[in-house]
């Protein structure tokens, strides 16, 4: 089974696509799944997850409609591709984080009836920057061992990188949990990491006030 983490939609001409980040998650999990088939000889169809349904950090932006979110348009593109012709292809389309995303699948049943080990692994599917905190937090929520993981890495060619570094997120992202246990507790923390995340990266991104000069009106006294 794979669990194919999105990374943002966005609107261009009036239609909602994913963005470049989110279809090379699909197109890896695409790939990997094809590459497994050449190697074995009639097994199973694998189950594939495309779980996103609006990125947290753009909260204050409106929300895509039904059928037009990661996870909506994350499976469209694997039909598109024939990836249902060789796995059963599922989506989670209401999580607003990477906790969320994990969290839901699991609700939802997506996730069920499948014992992960390390010979039956839960291929997560994301960009290298971001797998350490998915990893972790599949693990905590799923309870799973290290070797019940498999790391599916988008291309080094199609590589986005994240805003912040990827050792600052992880160290945030296990420091905000630590000593949560329940889901519920792990929500709302991971929740506020979120919010946190989002202001500071729109403060970093904000345009530097320029310098007054001499005799501008604020600085001028009569």
């Amino acid at each position: 089974m794979l669990l194919v983490f999105g990374c943002g939609v966005q609107r261009v001409d009036g239609r909602w696509t994913l963005t470049p980040a989110s279809a090379a998650r699909v197109d890896a999990a695409v790939a990997h799944v094809a590459a497994y088939r050449s190697g074995a000889a009639r097994i199973p169809p694998p189950r594939v997850v495309f779980s996103g349904g609006w990125p947290g950090r753009h909260r204050w932006a409106d929300m895509p409609p039904a059928g037009c979110r990661e996870g909506d348009l994350m499976l469209s593109r694997a039909r598109a591709a024939g990836l249902g012709r060789y796995a059963d292809l599922r989506s989670e389309t209401r999580s607003t984080s990477t906790l969320e995303n994990v969290l839901y699948a699991v609700e939802d049943g997506l996730l069920a009836d499948v014992p992960f080990n390390p010979g039956q692994p839960l291929g997560l599917v994301s960009h290298p920057w971001h797998l350490p905190r998915v990893r972790f937090l599949a693990g905590r929520l799923l309870r799973l061992p290290a070797g019940a993981m498999l790391d599916i890495p988008v291309p080094a060619a199609s590589t986005e990188g994240s805003s912040w570094p990827p050792r600052a997120l992880h160290a945030a992202a296990w420091l905000s949990l630590l000593g949560a246990r329940s889901p519920a507790a792990l929500l709302r923390r991971e929740r506020r990491l979120v919010a946190l995340v989002a202001t500071l990266t729109r403060r970093r991104r904000r345009p530097p006030v320029p310098p007054q000069r001499p005799g501008s009106a604020r600085g001028r006294t009569e």
